[in-house]
């Protein structure tokens, strides 16, 4: 098992950015598809964005499309998530997770992920 420990959250206004990491630790890191998820109060866990292994395929959901970057440090066994222009829709919890197979194809659902990190809070204010 991969153990993921995700940081970077906190409280900020709409229109500010943030960056989360998410710590692995295992040398499976850099052969799974790496991915963060959201889950609001009352809400099911939404995915927001996937990173292949080689950190070279990306896929997004439409809702954070062209304001979220992911991206992967191998090296440090750290994934990112850059936030810009936030919206008080994008207050909750984020986890990071690992793919459960060794394949390139990014998937999509929360079902599809094997290890997972306690989650950081994000609240984004009017």
């Amino acid at each position: 098992q991969v153990q993921l420990v995700e940081s970077g959250g906190g409280l900020v206004q709409a229109g500010d950015s943030l960056r989360l990491s998410c710590a692995a630790s295992g040398r499976t890191f850099s052969s799974r598809v790496m991915g963060w998820f959201r889950q609001a109060p009352g809400e099911e866990r939404e995915f927001v964005a996937a990173v292949s292994g080689s950190g070279r395929s990306t896929v997004y959901a439409d809702s954070v499309k062209g304001r979220f970057t992911i991206s992967r440090d191998n090296a440090e066994n750290t994934l990112y998530l850059q936030m810009n222009s936030l919206k008080p829709e994008d207050t909750a919890v984020y986890y990071c997770a690992t793919d459960r197979t060794y394949t390139e194809i990014i998937k999509k659902q929360w079902y599809d992920y094997e290890d997972w990190g306690r989650g950081t809070q994000v609240t984004v204010s009017s």
